[in-house]
């Protein structure tokens, strides 16, 4: 974040979590390639929207790391202590941590996520459905430092990181995540999903589906900023995009816009030339070896592995050492 960029978010001093919002959005307006961090994909509108890409014919991340929890769920229930807390990082919907939750005997479960008010919705239906198991729901930019809530502290934890999320970073950011998230579960363990490299066919129809689902969760992005920040986007002047870089294995998605125009942001002016693209998500594609290597090298000791029959998708399970 930019000196420049904080001192113009000043008028969002009091609510810190916009102000940090605002000041990310100028700072990446201003860069060059222009870019809009995709954690802030995840309001409301955003969260429902990517529940709603999971569930697509052509989104097989979802579906196949299901299936390998079905599967493997006795497997994975057996690597992590009774009594743990279960930690999910940008939790979102419960889907898969219901399956762990189901498999094993846990002491807690502490969903993180940044959007606070669809994580507090999911965490009050997880209480009504399973009453007897606490939540303690964390609104937190998981991505950096957060302290866990006092009552976990002292049990052993267990993290979950579903959803190749991990894909969304660049290799330095993996690496620093995995080494934080390493200190954070010591003594215990990590179960993470990585997307595997593929055809790149099967990797544009998950990315740039045709029912435009994609494309309205790329553009909320604007929207967002402008409801929450008073920017003056026209979301019908920009399209979504989705293109594989073979040489870096990620997709990377953007914004494209269709004309010359401008947008403005808290007194700031952004010039756009027709084409001209706001980079919005990289998805990097991992080999097992490349990431078991990464996980290694962050402090973990690399467990077992389990993928699907057709290799798209792997869940491994990383051991944190005491």
């Amino acid at each position: 974040m930019s000196a420049q960029a904080h001192a113009l978010a000043k008028p969002y001093d009091d609510d810190p979590a916009t102000a940090t919002c605002a000041a990310d959005v100028l700072s990446g307006l201003g860069a060059t390639p222009k870019r809009l961090p995709p954690k802030y994909f995840y309001d409301a509108t955003g969260s429902a929207l990517f529940e709603e890409i999971t569930r697509l014919p052509e989104y097989y991340p979802t579906r196949t790391e299901l299936g390998i929890l079905r599967e493997r769920g006795g497997e994975i229930a057996a690597l992590i202590p009774d009594g743990a807390a279960l930690v999910e990082f940008g939790a979102g919907a419960t889907t898969k941590a219901r399956l762990l939750l189901a498999s094993g005997t846990f002491g807690a479960y502490v969903p993180v996520d940044i959007s606070g008010q669809f994580l507090n919705a999911q965490a009050r239906q997880l209480r009504a459905d399973l009453p007897g198991l606490p939540v303690h729901p964390v609104t937190a930019d998981f991505t950096t430092s957060f302290v866990l809530p006092k009552p976990v502290q002292a049990m052993p934890k267990a993290g979950f990181f579903p959803g190749s999320t991990l894909g969304n970073f660049s290799h330095g950011q993996a690496r620093e995540f995995l080494a934080r998230t390493c200190r954070l579960l010591t003594g215990g363990g990590l179960l993470i999903g990585i997307d595997l490299v593929k055809d790149v066919s099967t990797l544009l129809r998950a990315y740039d589906d045709p029912q435009g689902v994609t494309a309205a969760f790329n553009l909320n992005l604007l929207r967002r900023a402008n409801r929450e920040l008073g920017a003056d986007f026209d979301l019908s002047g920009f399209r979504h995009r989705a293109v594989y870089d073979a040489r870096l294995q990620r997709i990377e998605m953007n914004l494209v816009s269709r004309r010359p125009q401008a947008v403005t942001l808290l007194g700031r002016r952004f010039d756009f030339a027709e084409g001209a693209f706001i980079h919005t998500e990289s998805s990097h594609k991992y080999t097992v070896e490349g990431f078991r290597d990464m996980a290694r090298a962050a402090g973990f000791e690399p467990g077992p592995v389990w993928t699907d029959p057709q290799r798209l998708f792997s869940v491994h399970w990383l051991k944190s050492p005491a």
